[in-house]
């Protein structure tokens, strides 16, 4: 890979990280209700989820999915039906947590298993060995890609939990919080739009 490849690579990686969609909604308003530190584990488990998709799809998943599209669809749905729930709980949540009421952040577990019905990480993850893989280097090049993903994509989702996290007491008055959780309930459920098509 020459590069100038791996820069558009690393550009790519990094636009599509750091853009709105339905795990930076999520990381936003985890940073709000549990704070940064306690988001680190869903920071992480993004990352590792989506490198493990990545390189699953570099390895062949991607090729499975285009011959069975239905499997490709049912993961698209499965995925939006799993958000609208999460929509639904950010919606109606009405106060901060402290860390000792019930409610807890995305586990690192959690939040790796859902990239793989994260429709967005799909597509990135598509898009991402079709156009910067060589046929004649593939094993390589598939581990650059990973490589270059695993260097950008946790720093850029990070800058949403800590944008979150800046707002958290500003958002301490219940007023303010409610309509925070909705109106990140409804963006959350619009990114699903163009990625449900």
């Amino acid at each position: 890979m020459s590069l100038e490849t791996f820069l558009a690579l690393v550009l790519f990686a990094f636009t599509t990280s750091i853009t709105p969609g339905p795990n930076n909604m999520m990381l936003f308003a985890s940073g709000v209700n549990f704070g940064f530190t306690r988001t680190i584990p869903h920071m992480l488990g993004i990352g590792i989820g989506f490198l493990s998709l990545l390189i699953a799809v570099g390895l062949g998943l991607g090729a499975l999915l285009h011959s069975v599209p239905v499997v490709y669809t049912t993961l698209k749905f499965a995925g939006g039906a799993y958000l609208l729930w999460v929509a639904w709980k950010i919606g109606t949540s009405r106060s901060l947590s402290d860390g000792k009421t019930g409610a807890a952040p995305m586990t690192f577990i959690g939040a790796a298993a859902f990239q793989w019905v994260n429709p967005k990480a799909w597509v990135m993850a598509v898009t991402a060995m079709a156009t910067y893989t060589n046929p004649e280097y593939y094993l390589p090049t598939v581990m650059l890609v990973g490589l270059a993903f695993a260097a950008v994509n946790v720093p850029s989702v990070s800058t949403w939990a800590g944008f979150g996290s800046a707002l958290r007491e500003w958002l301490s008055v219940p007023a303010r919080l409610k309509w925070f959780n909705i109106t990140m309930a409804l963006l959350l459920v619009a990114s699903l739009w163009p990625m449900l098509k």
